[in-house]
């Protein structure tokens, strides 16, 4: 089992930056792979970004292709979202998640963080 735990979140305006970070407990970190979900109020949670446990591979949703960084650094057993030239539209709660699927739908993924708030002004 691993726990996880986002943060980095915060308010910026259009056009700035923010790098999440996502924290996880336990010894087996490495084992998992790692996605980044966002969730806007009235909506339905959607995929960002994913990485392979071994970081080999990385996937990213089109709306933040160009713009959002994920990484991992196993030895600290964290992994990052860097993201750049925000827009309002990016505005949600963020989520990171460990499964072992590489898959970028919220049920592919075993174990989740509490989220950590983004918030956009333009």
């Amino acid at each position: 089992q691993v726990q996880l735990v986002e943060s980095g979140g915060g308010s910026v305006q259009a056009g700035g930056s923010l790098r999440l970070t996502c924290a996880a407990s336990g010894r087996t970190f490495s084992r998992y792979d790692i996605g980044w979900f966002r969730q806007a109020p009235g909506k339905e949670r959607e995929f960002v970004a994913a990485i392979r446990r071994s970081g080999s591979n990385i996937y990213y949703a089109d709306s933040v292709k160009g713009r959002f960084t994920i990484s991992r650094d196993n030895a600290k057993n964290t992994v990052y979202l860097q993201m750049n030239s925000l827009k309002p539209e990016d505005t949600a709660v963020y989520y990171c998640a460990a499964g072992w699927l590489f898959g970028t739908k919220d049920n592919e993924y075993n174990y989740w963080g509490q989220g950590t708030q983004v918030t956009v002004s333009s």
